[in-house]
């Protein structure tokens, strides 16, 4: 009797031919090779977030001293410092609508690569600037790149990285960007501002290593039938929401305004070499996030986060309320041309050890904030957001979130002038309790799960996805 066809063995017949596994040495070779290839295009990815947190802080040290410029094009009333400090944050909401877009039309890569240009433009206007409109423009220009940057590379550094070390890759956008903010308060120690913008090649050659890694991602646009679906609304709201509550904290302001803050308090060091101690503590606590977000869990940290900041910034507000005060400020001058708080004068001699609260407070918002509330609200955005609407919603967080920092970078000037510098921070510190809130009702816990897995939850609503 012939025998059947998919009996037959011999090389003609052999329907699934067995393959003899690999090695040790094989799977150790390949493992490698993935793992190269991965950090190689996360590392290529991530650089273009060190133009974003130079930009962003870049007014720290520069309003200071621009206030004191001798050039008259180039000398900052409050009223242009408040601006010029808060115009990032439009051109990074520009930025972030531009993302919904681009995210999807050209894909994360080439959207990340596309950065490069108005980044080098605006440093290169801010370096050559010989007046004030130089300045804004240049400003909204490194805040469009980031934006866009904000939106995309989180995105694509989760969507390459597998589930174990998808936190510690997460985190290496913000661990960027915070090691190009401390950059800049290092430059701001030693060098002239019209030294400082130059960095955008920098971003140049993070578009060209990037161009060279072959990764890449496109999703089909959802349709608005599908974005009435609970399962994609509630990540997108959660995310919404996420990256609303991070900037209420206070983190923007207090970093744009970070040198002329420590100037308006009795301090015991020079505001400047405060201002590049915040930034080192900010780039240790980043650095330890990304090494315990994978093992502590997202919720975790974010509660830590947010405690610590509410302590923080609960502690700031009563030392400026009831701690040593500046001088009496000149009477005689007026809102626009008065410096940025409304004094000429120099604040108070520092009385004692009391005066390293101001330091230490901030060290410890900065250190909670880098620990959660900074790199996993960007991390959890790239996780829940439904795959279809991931380039569109990450988009749309971004503009939420650079609004919202424009609205309290713009008014932050305003409210510390009308009622003092103590109602920010208490107004931080009670947002950080809503944050608590929210951690603990909403948030899902994302540790060691696909985005498969994640997906399927918010889909059919089981928890045992999540456990």
């Amino acid at each position: 009797m012939q025998e059947p066809l998919l009996g037959t063995e011999g090389p003609d017949y052999d329907t699934f031919p067995e393959r003899t596994p690999p090695s040790p040495r094989e799977r150790t070779g390949v493992g490698a090779l993935q793992n190269k290839k991965l950090f190689l295009a996360t590392f290529a990815a991530v650089l273009g977030n060190f133009s974003f947190g130079y930009a962003l802080v870049y007014t720290s040290p520069v309003i200071p001293a621009l206030e004191h410029s001798l050039d008259p094009n180039l000398s900052l009333t409050k009223t242009q410092a408040s601006w010029f400090g808060s115009v990032f944050t439009l051109g990074a909401a520009a930025g972030g609508l531009s993302a919904m877009v681009l995210n999807d039309l050209l894909g994360r890569k080439l959207s990340i690569m596309f950065s490069a240009v108005p980044s080098a433009a605006g440093y290169a206007l801010m370096a050559g600037a010989h007046g004030l409109w130089m300045l804004l423009l240049g400003r909204m220009l490194t805040g469009f790149a980031g934006g866009l940057t904000a939106a995309c590379i989180p995105v694509y550094v989760s969507e390459i990285a597998p589930p174990g070390v998808r936190g510690a890759l997460g985190a290496t956008p913000q661990l960027m960007a915070v090691f190009g903010s401390l950059s800049l308060y290092a430059l701001g120690t030693r060098r002239r501002y019209r030294r400082w913008p130059g960095f955008e090649e920098l971003t140049s050659t993070s578009a060209g290593s990037l161009g060279r890694s072959r990764t890449t991602f496109g999703d089909s646009r959802i349709s608005w039938a599908e974005a009435r679906d609970p399962h994609m609304y509630r990540p997108i709201v959660i995310a919404l929401l996420m990256r609303f509550l991070q900037q209420l904290t206070g983190i923007t302001p207090i970093l744009v305004y970070l040198q002329s803050i420590f100037d308006s308090t009795a301090v015991l060091l020079p505001p400047k070499d405060d201002a590049a101690i915040v930034g080192a503590v900010r780039l240790l606590s980043v650095l330890i996030a990304a090494l315990t977000m994978d093992l502590a869990g997202r919720k975790v940290l974010l509660f830590i986060s947010a405690a610590s900041m509410f302590a923080a910034n609960l502690t700031l507000g009563l030392y400026v309320h009831f701690g040593p005060k500046p001088l009496t400020p000149n009477s005689t001058v007026g809102l626009d041309s008065a410096p940025l708080w409304g004094t000429e004068q120099p604040p108070a001699a520092p009385a004692g050890l009391l005066t390293l609260v101001p330091l230490l407070a901030t060290m410890l918002f900065i250190m909670g904030y880098a620990m959660g509330w900074g790199p996993i609200t960007w991390l959890l955005m790239s996780e829940i957001l439904p795959l279809r609407a991931r380039g569109v919603a990450s988009g749309l967080c971004v503009l939420v979130s650079w609004l919202t920092a424009f609205a309290l970078t713009k008014s932050f000037l305003l409210v510390v002038n009308a009622f003092g510098l103590q109602v920010p921070f208490f107004f931080f510190a009670a947002i950080c309790l809503v944050n608590l809130a929210f951690t603990g009702c909403c948030v899902p816990e994302t540790k060691g799960r696909s985005l498969e897995q994640i997906e399927s939850f918010f889909r059919t609503g089981r928890r045992s996805f999540l456990r």
